[in-house]
């Protein structure tokens, strides 16, 4: 699983390592050293091949024919690219992706179990401390889906 929070540079080709323990968790979990990374709002989103096929085929099952599910799936699925781990542990991060989650010259790894995510290190504080202002009110509403209070 993907856990902790690492920061690291990016070279002057636009590659940067992936932690040491995201690498161990590719390769111990998975098998590989294949990434499929795309992009969110604020950040890029990172999964292992195995976890990107299981997402596949969730949105295979959704009703293409909705507008707004396709809006979403030409952004998130449209941006979407193959990234391959060289020998020293690098992916190569698309131009494209780096100016879409503002990813200059540092990234910040964030481990979210079965994926991560790789945000400008500025914009991550943001976000952290207004999950820090609402932590609370964030931490009822998880311990309600954990508890399957939604599911009806």
């Amino acid at each position: 699983m993907f856990r902790g929070r690492f920061r690291h540079t990016l070279d002057e080709k636009g590659r940067v390592s992936i932690p040491r323990r995201f690498r161990d968790a590719l390769r111990e979990r998975y098998g590989g050293s294949a990434l499929v990374v795309t992009r969110l709002p604020e950040c890029l989103v990172a999964y292992p091949w195995e976890e990107w096929r299981r997402l596949e085929e969730r949105f295979m099952a959704l009703p293409q024919d909705l507008p707004e599910v396709r809006l979403y799936l030409r952004f998130f699925l449209g941006a979407a690219e193959e990234c391959f781990l060289d020998r020293q542990g690098r992916i190569l991060l698309p131009v494209h992706l780096r100016e879409a989650a503002g990813i200059q010259k540092e990234v910040e790894f964030l481990g979210l179990l079965d994926r991560f995510e790789l945000w400008n290190p500025e914009r991550l504080e943001d976000r952290l401390s207004q999950a820090e202002a609402d932590f609370e009110a964030l931490s009822r509403r998880v311990a309600e889906l954990m508890h399957g209070e939604d599911r009806a």
